[in-house]
């Protein structure tokens, strides 16, 4: 069953950095988007950023210039450094990945991880 781990939350003081990673384990043949959102405690879910599989990324306008998307070559894998961590930059980070296709060719659309914590405070 395909699934989604996320590693690498954590606590920092602001101005400090993280990076987080989301793998897709599994024998799997391509993956579209994969990218993150993140939930602060009484917030909606937000779009943090998201990479295609063709390499082209969008970010939340709160995180642009301090936080950076990237997949290996695999395209199985996406990584999230963040940089400058602020405050507000607090929450629950959630990857997130759809039109996931096996190597035995089963579709599936919409799949999220369960959630890593990101504390930023002084």
């Amino acid at each position: 069953q395909v699934h989604l781990v996320e590693s690498g939350g954590g606590f920092v003081q602001p101005g400090g950095s993280l990076n987080l990673s989301c793998f897709v384990p599994g024998d799997i043949f391509s993956i579209n988007n994969m990218g993150w959102y993140r939930q602060a405690p009484g917030k909606q879910r937000e779009l943090v950023a998201m990479c295609t599989s063709g390499g082209t990324k969008r970010y939340g306008e709160s995180v642009k210039g301090r936080f950076a998307i990237s997949r290996d070559i695999t395209g199985n894998t996406a990584y999230l450094q963040m940089n400058n961590l602020q405050v507000e930059d607090t929450g629950i980070y959630y990857c997130h990945a759809d039109s996931i296709v096996t190597a035995d060719m089963n579709y599936g659309l919409d799949y999220w991880g369960k959630g890593t914590p990101v504390t930023v405070s002084s």
